[in-house]
């Protein structure tokens, strides 16, 4: 595995042409052969997204009782993570993946549809997507980008890798929900772990691990792939079958996909869902309950943004010693962009994606990395079929071993003061624990700007930290005040 390589004030070897200037790819100490193996990567981590994510868009009916249709979504999914993908790789050269954020997509299915109809819902994700953007073009959201201080910057990284990790725990399986109010969660089914397919995701584990360990070039990938192999051969003799098949559930079954050929390999992308948006949501619920919604998605986008690049540019080596990363602005603009394109194409908002972490584990350092993933997806419109043969318990694997690596920025974080730790270590934690990167920002900023303040160190803080602090208390009491206004 490719080392991320830390900011260097050595001289710089020359690029060998205007591709590799573009890209910065010897700059960046990376090579073409590397960039396209970590892009390859991060589409085999993200593929799950083109089935999860109409999974949970066609989930729910909306206040006309109209549903999404799988294929339409799915479909859409590919293509606006794609061009997104792309997009981000060109403008920003930074190795940052895009595809439906998960927190979003579920916000919109579970809280908004019943309120209004999938396409009004859409038209709140552009208005959120629009107003991102201008926070960015206008500079504020890089402001507030720096009032945050390195320490936070750092517990974001941490936190995040404790996200995925969890993320990947869940998916595989190995961590499941008891049902019960204490514990919450326990170890595989009835304490065990004795499935097969999370014996899989053992094994992909440790075999990924290993060759990490030992510094083997393409190692996650490596990974990956024998870990599909050998899904396949065992759902071939022993045909295991889906975990959830109707209303039927076999506990030892496979989550999302099934890994087995498909009868058809290709079929053709249905995208009559782009440009299915209205503005309706205002007369239909009242502007002040709509703009609670919208305030909503945007502080969710906002925040889960800002933590995904700043935990991903710190692992590949691209953050300065301040958090700062190459074309943060431009980032940033893209990044709302991408939340226009999704309610635009009605796959949810599209954002940066914390499993981009696992081809920069990989040694992506530059967009060009993005290319190879985003064109992967666009041709994944027409493979939806092959892109489900890798099983989610397989890319869970992939999705560890990154939070693993993720968890090393700790050291560089001074915990020996406890009006440092305490933000710290709320931020980190309640990111897995509540399964939501903007819940973990918002605990560390709030906890950051009361435990600080009232310490005798209120000097340091950034006015702007205050005000982002108080839009958190508001984010946070988010319910109540909804109540209140729809009384």
């Amino acid at each position: 595995m490719a080392e991320a390589p830390a900011p260097t004030t050595e001289v710089e070897q020359a690029p060998k042409n205007a591709f590799d200037r573009f890209f910065e790819i010897t700059k960046r100490r990376s090579t073409i052969g590397t960039e396209v193996r970590g892009g390859v990567v991060t589409f085999v981590t993200m593929a799950y997204i083109v089935i999860l994510n109409p999974i949970i868009l066609t989930s729910s009916a909306d206040v006309d009782g109209t549903t999404l249709g799988f294929p339409q979504v799915a479909a859409a999914t590919a293509l606006t993570a794609g061009v997104m993908t792309i997009l981000f790789g060109l403008v920003t050269r930074l190795p940052f993946a895009f595809a439906a954020g998960l927190g979003i997509n579920s916000f919109l299915a579970v809280s908004v549809v019943g309120q209004v109809t999938w396409a009004e819902a859409m038209g709140l994700v552009v208005i959120n997507g629009l107003i991102i953007v201008l926070l960015a073009v206008t500079g504020l959201r890089r402001m507030i980008f720096d009032a945050v201080p390195i320490q936070l910057k750092l517990a974001i990284t941490v936190g995040i890798g404790l996200f995925i990790a969890f993320i990947g725990f869940v998916d595989a399986g190995f961590v499941t929900s008891t049902g019960a109010s204490s514990p919450p969660v326990g170890l595989g089914v009835d304490g065990s772990v004795g499935t097969v397919p999370t014996l899989i995701f053992v094994f992909t584990l440790l075999l990924t691990g290993i060759l990490v360990a030992k510094k083997v070039k393409g190692g996650i990938l490596i990974g990956l792939v024998t870990g599909t192999v050998v899904a396949i051969v065992v759902e071939a003799i022993w045909n295991i079958g889906p975990k959830f098949d109707g209303d039927q559930v076999n506990p030892g079954g496979w989550g999302l996909s099934v890994p087995e050929l498909p009868s058809s390999l290709v079929s053709l992308p249905d995208l009559s869902l782009l440009g299915q948006v209205s503005f309706g949501s205002f007369e239909r619920i009242g502007v002040l309950a709509a703009l609670m919604l919208v305030f909503t998605l945007v502080f969710t986008n906002f925040f889960d943004a800002m933590g995904t690049m700043t935990g991903l540019s710190k692992e590949a080596g691209l953050a300065n010693e301040k958090g700062d990363f190459p074309r943060i602005k431009s980032a940033l603009i893209v990044e709302g962009v991408g939340a226009v394109a999704g309610g635009l194409t009605s796959s949810s908002s599209s954002t940066v994606f914390i499993e981009s972490g696992s081809g920069i584990g990989e040694g992506a350092r530059t967009g060009f990395a993005n290319v190879v993933t985003g064109a992967l997806f666009l041709v994944a419109m027409f493979f939806t079929p092959l892109v489900s043969i890798v099983p989610t318990e397989v890319a869970a694997s992939a999705l560890v071993i990154v939070g693993a690596l993720m968890m090393s920025q700790i050291r560089f974080i001074d915990l020996t003061d406890f009006s440092i730790l305490l933000p710290v270590f709320l931020a980190i934690t309640v990111m897995p624990l509540t399964y939501s990167i903007a819940n973990g920002i918002g605990a560390g900023f709030v906890s950051w700007v009361v435990v600080r303040s009232l310490s005798g160190r209120a000097k340091g803080i950034s006015p702007l930290l205050w005000i982002v602090a108080a839009g958190f208390l508001l984010y946070f009491a988010r319910g109540p005040v909804e109540a209140l206004l729809g009384g």
